[in-house]
């Protein structure tokens, strides 16, 4: 009986410094004050203030450069040229709107990327209303 005494209070004296050994990891660094506090975050972290970009208010410059295409600190934006200068496709382009498939060509390539485009829409939809 005295054997089984000693050897669970030798058990218990591991147990109680192995317990000592993993908490002094967690305690406070020395420096620490304990009054300091922190600042709060948002969800997201601390908040970015917002730069202000200046507006271009010069006519002569907005109607003779490209205002913003100059990305470096030195230089200056891109001068426009003629009409003429320009490709003529350049002019034919579609920008007011998208044009139904109904009048596409099912012969181009145009038609066949809208068709894959709403069906992996399509699908991905589909794929919400599944459970699991």
């Amino acid at each position: 009986m005295n054997n089984l005494a000693n050897g669970l209070n030798i058990l218990k004296q591991k147990l109680f410094q192995s317990t000592i050994l993993t908490t002094r990891f967690y305690a406070k660094p020395l420096g620490a004050a304990p009054t300091m506090k922190k600042k709060k975050l948002g969800k997201l972290g601390p908040m970015m203030e917002k730069k202000e970009i200046p507006v271009e208010t010069d006519v002569n410059k907005l109607v003779n450069y490209v205002c913003g295409s100059n990305i470096y600190k030195t230089g200056e934006d891109i001068k426009l040229k003629p009409d003429s200068e320009y490709p003529d496709w350049l002019w034919s382009l579609n920008v007011d709107r998208i044009i139904p498939l109904e009048e596409l060509d099912p012969n181009t390539k145009q038609y066949w990327r809208r068709v894959r485009k709403m069906a992996l829409r399509r699908n991905n939809q589909l794929a919400k209303l599944r459970r699991f």
